[in-house]
């Protein structure tokens, strides 16, 4: 099966389109691309469709003008970061959790109030299992 989630500027659609939080046109959504993402409408459209085959996003036909989609998600941003994350962890990490956060916390600059967040998160974690 092929990639299921959006790629890098498919999430900037993405981000449009949960951010409106709406059904949304095409058009409208290329309008509020500008300047953000440099390509044209043409591949625009067709990221568009390609998320619509990802089951990412759906659309309804306009009532009034059948050549016009109001496009609308069918998965939420954390649904798409979770699915992100794990293929990420998956593909660079042999599936190992544990190595990735580590790898991340190694490479990052964590503030003593980062740190303690996470260590409030990994208790939550053990509290839940």
């Amino acid at each position: 099966m092929g990639e299921t989630t959006p790629s890098e500027n498919e999430w900037l659609i993405m981000e449009v389109i949960w951010k409106e939080n709406r059904p949304i046109t095409a058009s409208e959504i290329i309008e509020k691309l500008k300047g953000v993402l440099d390509i044209s409408q043409k591949t625009i459209r067709v990221m568009i469709g390609r998320l619509v085959s990802k089951g990412v996003l759906d659309y309804t036909i306009d009532k009034n003008d059948a050549r016009i989609y109001h496009y609308f998600p069918q998965k939420t941003k954390d649904e798409c970061l979770n699915m992100k994350s794990r293929r990420f962890v998956k593909n660079y990490f042999g599936g190992d959790a544990s190595l990735a956060v580590a790898s991340f916390l190694k490479s990052g600059n964590i503030t003593e109030e980062q740190l303690a967040e996470l260590e409030r998160l990994v208790e939550s974690l053990k509290e839940g299992q």
